[in-house]
C-alpha cells in the first residue's frame, strides 16, 4: 500500500512540483492550497504524514498545525513545516504548535523524499 502525503501550499507551482517528485517515490499525494481546504482531507482516512507551507491564505501552516493536533486520528501524525531559514523564531513556533521537524525553502526534492522516509519508515 503506498504512503499517503497531503501537501499545503498556497502555491500551485510548489504544489504541482512536490506532487510530482513524491508521486514518481510512490507515494500518493494528496494537495491543499491553504490550511482550511487541508482540513477537509482530514475525514478519518489515513495519512502517513503532512507537509505544510507557512504563508497561506484564510488559516497559515501554523494555525493548521494547531488545528490537525485537535484531531484524535491525527495527534501523532507526522508534521513537517516549510519555511524559510530566517525564521527560526516561526520554526520554534510551529514546534510548539505540534509541528515533528522542517524543510527550509528552497528545498531539493531529494532533500525532501530524504526527511519524509526519515519520519515514516
Amino acid at each position: 500500500m503506498k504512503k499517503k502525503v497531503l501537501f499545503v501550499d498556497d502555491s500551485l507551482s510548489i504544489r504541482e512540483i512536490v506532487k510530482y517528485t513524491l508521486e514518481i517515490e510512490g507515494y500518493e499525494v494528496l494537495l491543499g492550497n491553504n490550511g482550511k481546504h487541508a482540513l477537509d482531507y482530514l475525514n478519518g482516512q489515513n495519512i502517513d504524514v503532512i507537509i505544510t507551507d507557512l504563508h497561506m491564505p484564510e488559516m497559515d501552516g501554523i494555525e493548521f498545525i494547531k488545528k490537525i493536533r485537535k484531531i484524535p486520528v491525527y495527534m501523532h501524525t507526522p508534521i513537517l513545516f516549510l519555511t524559510t531559514e530566517s525564521q527560526i523564531n516561526k520554526i520554534m513556533e510551529a514546534k510548539a504548535a505540534g509541528a515533528t521537524g522542517w524543510i527550509t525553502k528552497p528545498f531539493l526534492p531529494a532533500r525532501l523524499i530524504e526527511t519524509i522516509r526519515k519520519i515514516i519508515t
